[in-house]
């Protein structure tokens, strides 16, 4: 599978894009949609469409994991773990008991884990709730 717009728009939404270099709330490098800038990778300004790729690029490190590890899903659940994964990093929703709960076939109940994720350092950040939020009402089919 792969992320649809509306998921795409979910994390764009979310991110924003800035051209320029910044520190994310978990003290990351950052730029763009939010890329987090890795060892060796070095960015002057950026435009959009550089932001564009190198979100595709990340999205598709999340997509390769979930349709992985956590098959059978709908479009709209699959988005949602996309953004999540992108968000909170593979290794983080590897050990969660999201995956776990969704490897048993417990999705309601995974849905509800999307939003113990809404801090960073001990703090709760109110965009990640609401960011929270609206990855769980996608995952659900509702509107946001």
């Amino acid at each position: 599978m792969k992320i649809s717009d509306a998921g795409l728009n979910l994390i764009k939404g979310f991110e924003s894009f800035s051209a320029k270099e910044y520190i994310c709330p978990a003290g990351k490098r950052t730029i763009g949609y939010g890329h987090v800038i890795r060892p060796g990778e070095s960015f002057a300004d950026i435009d959009e469409a550089k932001g564009l790729e190198l979100l595709a690029d990340d999205c598709a490190i999340a997509e390769n994991f979930i349709n992985a590890t956590t098959p059978g899903l709908t479009q709209n659940e699959f988005d949602a773990l996309v953004s999540f994964v992108f968000n909170v990093g593979v290794g983080n929703y590897d050990a969660s008991t999201m995956k776990k709960l969704l490897k048993a076939g417990e999705k309601s109940a995974a849905a509800g884990e999307f939003l113990k994720w809404d801090h960073v350092h001990g703090v709760v950040l109110a965009g990640l709730t609401r960011r929270r939020e609206a990855e769980r009402a996608l995952f659900l089919g509702e509107s946001a």
